[in-house]
């Protein structure tokens, strides 16, 4: 991860840049409250490590102005204030953990640690959701399992939307019925239904699909297409 340490006390700050560069991190120092606060909020980092008594401005403050600027950098505070009204405060101001000093390495990497998987969990998660695909005049939101054609919302059932998002990923590459079959009932083959083609002409009507320039086109003898 790409970590900001913003630590005034040099031999604490030594001690975190050279166990957490053991670890593969990448660090960056910030002695001052405005240093740290210019740099957060013109780099990317994973996560910043802040402390709260800080020369020039406080922890609590950076916190502040990191709030209204709606900037979401993940933050572990360093406190040697160990009250609750300190802490509480410092979450409240979008701290993701806090940690008081004196602390075992040990333990902060493990809270470092835990922060770094929140994050890529909803990363991933936000990845999911905002997933689009995106063909001619119809698109399909994957997070929501919604298909909409120029702009304007068709409803499908789980199979017509699995066969059409199908399709569409494989467009310009013609579609034997028994890999429609595979791909979207799960099916090897059966030479012996007709359900593809039963699927294929709700799609159409939906679609509203019914004119010479086809968005699903018929192979003959072959399968379907998407072009």
């Amino acid at each position: 991860m790409n970590i900001l340490l913003v630590e005034d006390e040099p031999n604490v700050a030594s001690l975190l840049h050279k166990c957490l560069s053991e670890k593969s991190h990448r660090i960056g120092i910030a002695t001052n409250g405005q240093m740290g606060l210019d740099l957060i909020l013109s780099q990317n980092y994973d996560l910043v490590l802040l402390d709260i008594m800080l020369p020039d401005k406080s922890g609590l403050e950076i916190l502040e102005e990191l709030q209204q600027a709606k900037n979401q950098t993940p933050i572990i505070l360093l406190t040697a204030l160990d009250t609750t009204e300190t802490v509480v405060k410092g979450l409240n101001l979008g701290a993701d953990d806090y940690i008081v000093k004196p602390f075992k390495i040990d333990e902060l990497l493990a809270r470092v640690n835990a922060v770094s998987r929140r994050k890529l969990k909803s990363e991933t998660s936000t990845e999911e959701k905002e997933r689009k695909i995106i063909f001619n005049n119809i698109a399909i939101d994957d997070g929501a399992k919604r298909v909409f054609k120029d702009k304007v919302e068709i409803k499908l059932t789980a199979t017509e939307y699995k066969l059409l998002k199908v399709l569409i990923e494989n467009n310009n590459k013609v579609l034997s019925r028994e890999q429609i079959l595979e791909k979207v009932w799960g099916v090897e083959y059966d030479l012996g239904t007709n359900v593809v083609d039963v699927y294929i002409n709700y799609l159409r009507k939906k679609l509203k699909d019914n004119s010479e320039d086809r968005l699903i086109q018929t192979v003959i003898g072959m399968g379907y297409v998407v072009r």
